[in-house]
């Protein structure tokens, strides 16, 4: 699983399996739900993620619980 932030776009993006997407649904004006071709999910999208994620910052901290992060590629 990947969590990116782009700080411009005030947009998050997270990558739950697999490369490439097949289709998205629209769940709302800022959420989109990106599904495979094997019909899962693979990502999720939010837009205007400091409003809804309540970020600040150009690099916002996260918490992790019961995960062990990893150094970024």
């Amino acid at each position: 699983m990947k969590i990116a932030y782009d700080p411009e776009a005030d947009a998050v993006y997270i990558t739950l399996k697999g490369e490439g997407v097949d289709h998205t649904v629209r769940v709302g004006p800022d959420l989109a739900l990106d599904y495979g071709p094997d019909g899962e999910l693979h990502g999720i999208e939010i837009l205007s993620a400091s409003h809804h994620l309540g970020l600040s910052g150009k690099q916002p901290e996260i918490l992790l619980e019961n995960l062990s992060p990893v150094a970024a590629r």
